[in-house]
């Protein structure tokens, strides 16, 4: 259990924003690893892209590491489980910093690639209130390039999301799971990994977005969907990330 283990990484999640859109279960399975079932809520699966700011992060013991405090960060994700616990499977994590992309893929597995990001937070009459993010893919790794641009704003109260919802089971998310392989440690390849994380409950509040450039599923090679996205916003959770382990084959 990830109570009787100490936290490697504390962490803020800071602006973010959750744009879900529906997709049929079928056209994930081929990137998913067989020994994960694709969760659907109501009679779908679900594909998020999720940009937000990683602020204060801190991975025990060291200390602060220049380069891995501050920076934005774009997921692609979809919702899995592997027994009884539910978690997210990632397609790719999209970051600034150099330096967060190598722990993250040596140490969690996951498939963090370089990019070149920015997040503004307007002031201007025009831009009150919206969050301006872009993102570039360096195309690290073999990996396609691929760009996100755009902005978001919250646009009512906080309304957390109810056990049983559709915001509950796309958020309140404490596990996530990778497939470990080439550059890491010889121990841990090879496997199915989990890694828990722990956190109050999401500050959910209702959003808006425009879109300008959205090609994430492409790279992906996923077909993009034609209808707008579910949006959700949270202004700031603070996230305590536990030590991968192994679970499956």
């Amino acid at each position: 259990m990830a109570a009787s283990l100490r936290p490697s990484i504390h962490m803020t999640w800071r602006d973010l924003c959750f744009l879900h859109w529906p997709v049929p279960r079928g056209a994930l399975r081929h990137l998913v690893p067989d020994s994960l079932e694709i969760e659907e809520f109501g009679g779908t699966a679900w594909l998020g892209v999720v940009p937000f700011e990683m602020r204060d992060t801190r991975i025990w013991p060291l200390p602060a590491v220049p380069g891995l405090r501050h920076f934005p960060e774009l997921n692609l994700r979809t919702y899995v489980r592997h027994g009884d616990r539910r978690g997210v499977w990632f397609f790719s994590l999209d970051a600034s910093s150099q330096v967060a992309v190598r722990v993250a893929r040596q140490t969690f597995a996951l498939p963090y690639l370089d990019a070149r990001m920015s997040i503004d937070r307007g002031a201007g009459a025009d831009d009150a209130g919206w969050i301006n993010f872009s993102s570039q893919r360096k195309g690290s790794f073999g990996a396609p390039r691929g760009a996100f641009r755009g902005r978001y704003r919250p646009c009512g109260p906080e309304a957390p999301g109810e056990e049983g919802s559709l915001e509950h089971f796309l958020t309140e998310r404490y596990s996530l799971f990778a497939r470990r392989g080439f550059g890491v440690p010889r121990s841990l390849r090879g496997g199915l990994v989990r890694g828990d994380i722990e956190h109050d409950p999401w500050p959910l509040q209702p959003a808006e977005v425009e879109l300008e450039e959205l090609d994430m599923f492409r790279v992906a090679g996923l077909d993009a969907p034609a209808q707008r996205p579910l949006v959700h916003f949270a202004r700031e959770l603070k996230v305590r990330a536990f030590p991968p382990r192994r679970v499956g084959p």
